[in-house]
């Protein structure tokens, strides 16, 4: 049993649930109505096979930086051998390609590609700061563009608003992540924001960011892409970014900040909930 777990810890299953929850709001922002109910089970297994894939894949790679900053996730407390999270990770991401394959070329193809963004990220961009975020960003809002794809391959403008917002306020997680591993990430020369410039200089960058995507808001309404019922969501999310933000700049400590990031994960719920129900509504 403790095996297992600790293969259901390196998938981190809120982070999979909610990407593959992310593809169905994309897919139903873009169409309320599916043609048949097997698109939206095979746009939900894509999403989260390759998160958990990720998620695997990101911590096999991060295994000596998680022994200073994390030491009781799975790899570095002995549990899950590396060979095994990356043989894991590769099972995951070949049961993701086939659910993609299953939908549609196009969605195959999307899904590859945000598969190779991943990968740069990991194996690359990880230890290049700001521009890595922006990486990490891309592989969270990609999702909601590939649930626009599974039911009209299309990109729906309701959909690229939401898709900034994720955009915006995940480039402020990581951000505030980067406050939260600075001591790791300043011994593998991991240059985040953080080690570069300090907690108190990437803790205004984190806000910034987030308030961003809380300006950002409330233009899917203005513009009538969703209906009233966006507004009393959105406005829980508007709201708890913006106590995240004032909370950070406050406090910017590696506590607080693991504190921020955490909640923020909370807010982003409340976000995809406020686009499905201006869809739907």
């Amino acid at each position: 049993m403790g095996k297992i777990r600790g293969y259901v810890r390196l998938m981190r299953p809120v982070n999979c649930l909610m990407v593959g929850f992310a593809v169905i709001v994309g897919a139903a922002l873009a169409r309320p109505e599916f043609s048949t109910i097997l698109l939206p089970i095979y746009g939900f297994t894509t999403g989260f096979m390759l998160t958990a894939a990720s998620m695997a894949m990101n911590d096999y790679f991060d295994r000596e930086i998680d022994a200073i900053n994390e030491p009781k996730r799975p790899i570095p407390s002995g549990l899950i051998k590396p060979r095994e999270a990356l043989a894991f990770a590769l099972a995951l991401t070949a049961t993701g390609f086939m659910a993609a394959y299953l939908t549609s070329l196009f969605c195959f193809v999307t899904a590859i590609i945000a598969w190779m963004i991943f990968v740069a990220y990991t194996t690359v961009g990880k230890r290049s700061g700001l521009p890595g975020n922006f990486l990490v960003s891309a592989t969270v809002a990609i999702p909601l563009i590939y649930g626009s794809l599974v039911t009209v391959n299309a990109v729906e403008p309701k959909v690229l608003f939401f898709v900034s917002m994720v955009f915006l306020s995940n480039t402020g997680r990581e951000i505030t992540k980067g406050i939260v591993d600075i001591h790791g990430d300043r011994m593998q020369n991991v240059r985040t924001l953080a080690v570069r410039y300090g907690e108190r200089r990437a803790a205004e960058t984190a806000a910034f960011f987030y308030l961003s995507a809380v300006l950002l808001s409330p233009i899917p309404w203005l513009l009538k892409l969703v209906s009233f019922w966006f507004i009393p969501l959105v406005a829980i999310t508007d709201f708890g970014l913006a106590v995240s933000s004032f909370m950070l700049l406050r406090d910017y400590s590696r506590e607080n900040a693991r504190k921020v990031k955490n909640t923020v994960l909370l807010w982003l719920i409340f976000g995809l909930l406020a686009f499905i129900a201006g869809a739907l509504g």
